[in-house]
């Protein structure tokens, strides 16, 4: 039990490098989310097609069609996440864009028809209350910044949509059939998106290469392929619960390389956003959403 707390505090912490090294990049958001699942795709490949093999008997071009919508939201959520990553703090960031627990109720209410009980809907209003403590600070005091609050919290509003959709699709044969394919076609969108900035990218610039790379290995394969196993071994909440606590590893490594540190004031929101989110994963009568 102890090797499984240990990997889901690993997957933690690869997740959480996500937007450290979008910061550190010099490379237009847009672009970055495209290298990004470009690279995470083709690294996939080979698992996509061993599954393929194996599962070509059920695997039809109908559940290939299901692999759009999710890859159209997921591309949205990269190119969001990565542009709002660059306009707040680490931490902050990091905090708003793991609210998704708090959201998915309501999403799986919409898609699926999952009941919503009054104390998931008082949870996401406390985790909301966190999120606006943030936005009038940085409004009235600075230390942040409104707008990138503002596209963090949308993007995590994507991310949740993704995650309930996921839900939707978790008939698929394979997991790796349901997200190479979302992967792929999400990197041909956000290509299509960023082709008015694809030329600022530095394809001699060596570190420029390894921070795309490692996006695409760390948080992207890495991460989030320990969270989907540590959701086999472990409770669903306690999987949502440690995933929100990216936003530490994220501060912590955002002030020893950038310097940032937040106001007294986040630590009083990001409370409240935890608390939220504790009570919404909680009292869902379904555990969260997950691919099987």
């Amino acid at each position: 039990m102890l090797r499984h707390y240990l990997l889901l505090l690993l997957g933690v912490f690869t997740c959480s490098t996500a937007v450290i090294q979008i910061k550190a990049s010099h490379t237009h958001p847009f672009v970055l989310a495209a290298l990004r699942l470009g690279i995470a795709s083709l690294l996939l490949a080979p698992l996509a097609w061993r599954e393929y093999r194996t599962h070509r008997g059920v695997y039809d071009r109908a559940h290939l069609r299901r692999t759009f919508l999710p890859a159209v939201v997921l591309a949205l959520h990269f190119l969001t996440w990565s542009y709002g990553a660059r306009l707040t703090l680490a931490a902050q960031a990091s905090l708003v864009v793991n609210l998704a627990p708090a959201a998915i109720p309501f999403f799986l209410h919409w898609i699926v028809g999952e009941r919503i009980n009054r104390v998931e809907i008082l949870g996401t209003l406390l985790a909301l209350a966190g999120v606006v403590v943030l936005s009038v600070r940085d409004a009235l005091d600075g230390g942040g910044d409104v707008w990138g609050n503002v596209v963090c919290f949308g993007s995590m509003l994507l991310f949740a949509w993704y995650l309930a959709l996921g839900r939707r699709n978790r008939d698929f044969p394979s997991l790796w059939l349901y997200v190479v394919p979302v992967y792929a076609q999400a990197a041909v969108l956000c290509l299509i998106a960023a082709l008015p900035w694809v030329g600022t990218f530095e394809t001699d610039n060596a570190r420029e290469w390894l921070l795309m790379l490692g996006l695409a290995v760390l948080p992207t394969i890495f991460g989030h392929s320990l969270l989907n196993a540590s959701m086999r071994h472990l409770r669903g909440q306690v999987v949502s619960l440690w995933n929100v606590g990216q936003f530490i590893f994220a501060g912590f490594m955002a002030f020893f390389l950038f310097g940032e540190s937040p106001a007294p004031t986040f630590y009083f929101a990001s409370l409240l956003v935890v608390a939220g989110v504790t009570t919404v994963v909680f009292a869902a009568p379904t555990p969260p959403p997950r691919l099987r």
